[in-house]
């Protein structure tokens, strides 16, 4: 495997998907039997800022800055049956987050780059790639999470509201009964989408349509506007042969730039869910 390196794209980026593709805390003082006590002394350790992984590579690891599962901002209300938009997320916290599309190529190391670097991901998958293939996907449980991307891939749009919804639609619904995922968030392939993507999105229940500002491509961070990561910036890759060199190269982004990949979904929570 090639050396992995951090590249910065100073040009506008406009990647979409591809058709081909605590350790436990130490013991404390413990009382004796007897009226005389002793305290076994106390150790600290640091957690490890780096790990090796699959193939000999080194992953850089994170902790979580906070409980992930719980909801940090709300996302956007639906104005006039239509989705919001999110291109980035508003915060000014040191946060980005990581998307990775398609599901073209099954990398095996995928899950082992996830847990060991702390990272939780979010899923944006398309039906013709999880169909026949759901053992891969649920493996994911509990370390990413999967949202939608239509069935078959298709450029949105301009195309019909019944096509849009049957590929919106039908997607989730596939995903919900071979992944057991309650897909919320939608991503148009190609990041094209029109009024009626957003109508249709709104009708098969979802609560947002996500873009992204950022991209990773062949070990190579690239940017849609200067030449770094910022907090708030959602960042999009795909399951690819190359998805070693992507995933690292943007962990290793993240710790050039100072900041910590959080998870998406705790952003855009449900405003019926709790802040």
């Amino acid at each position: 495997m090639r050396r992995i390196g951090v590249a910065v794209a100073a040009a506008v980026i406009a990647v979409a998907c591809a058709p081909e593709p605590q350790g436990p805390r130490p013991p404390g003082a413990m009382a004796t039997t007897g009226t005389a006590t002793s305290a076994s002394p106390t150790t600290s350790t640091t957690p490890p800022t780096a790990v090796p992984g699959p193939g000999g590579v080194v992953v850089p690891v994170f902790q979580q800055p906070y409980r992930f599962g719980t909801p940090q901002q709300h996302v956007p209300p639906t104005t006039d049956g239509l989705v919001p938009v999110v291109r980035r997320i508003e915060t000014d916290r040191p946060y980005v987050f990581i998307t990775i599309d398609d599901g073209a190529v099954r990398h095996p190391a995928a899950l082992e780059l996830m847990r060991k670097s702390g990272v939780e991901p979010t899923l944006f998958l398309n039906s013709k790639h999880v169909d026949g293939h759901a053992d891969y996907f649920r493996s994911f449980h509990g370390a990413a999470e999967v949202h939608a991307h239509t069935a078959t891939h298709p450029n949105l749009d301009g195309t019909s509201y019944d096509f849009q919804r049957q590929e919106i639609c039908g997607n989730a619904d596939l995903l919900r009964a071979q992944l057991g995922a309650k897909p919320t968030l939608f991503r148009p392939p190609f990041g094209n989408f029109d009024r009626t993507t957003r109508r249709a999105a709104a009708d098969c229940g979802f609560t947002a349509l996500v873009m992204w500002t950022a991209a990773v491509n062949d070990g190579v961070v690239q940017f849609q506007a200067g030449n770094r990561l910022n907090p708030g910036d959602i960042v999009l890759m795909h399951f690819r042969h190359t998805f070693v060199e992507d995933f690292v190269a943007f962990l290793e982004r993240c710790k050039l730039d100072g900041v910590t990949p959080v998870v998406l979904e705790d952003f855009l929570a449900d405003p019926r869910a709790t802040v």
